[in-house]
């Protein structure tokens, strides 16, 4: 079986993606563009890939230095190109938003660590000729590197 298979459902763009295990993820266009608005973008699937897996390195990075996470929040914004056929992702700007009982020092460390090292989504899009830029709260606190 196929990794994921995509298929047509609706006649205006509409896609229902499913993977091995029986997950669906609609993508559609927005209906400016023809579409039927019902979906995630294509393109935004990407930076929802780049949340998830970066998301899922905090989560085990910080687990690792036995540190109490109660709350993950990642916000993602990007800019593309402009004016070209194909416009990749250019400027990406996260905004991790940790809550629990965690040292600042290792939130930092470990949400760096994501981005830097491990996220494979990251290194994808950087390779593409994105710039990845972050910030870190930790309960509300910004955390500039320590």
């Amino acid at each position: 079986m196929p990794m994921l298979t995509a298929a047509l459902t609706d006649p205006d763009y509409g896609f229902d993606v499913l993977d091995q295990s029986g997950h669906t993820l609609r993508l559609d266009i927005p209906v400016d563009q023809g579409g039927g608005g019902t979906g995630f973008r294509p393109m935004q699937t990407l930076l929802a890939g780049l949340c998830g897996c970066s998301g899922v390195d905090v989560v085990s990075i910080l687990k690792k230095q036995k540190q109490t996470l109660e709350g993950l929040e990642i916000s993602v914004d990007g800019e593309r190109e402009q004016g070209k056929d194909i416009a990749l992702w250019h400027d990406i700007a996260l905004t991790f938003r940790l809550t629990g009982d965690i040292e600042p020092a290792k939130g930092y460390r470990a949400v760096a660590l994501s981005i830097d090292k491990y996220c494979s989504v990251a290194e994808t899009l950087r390779r593409a000729g994105a710039s990845i830029s972050w910030k870190l709260f930790v309960n509300d606190v910004e955390v500039v590197n320590p």
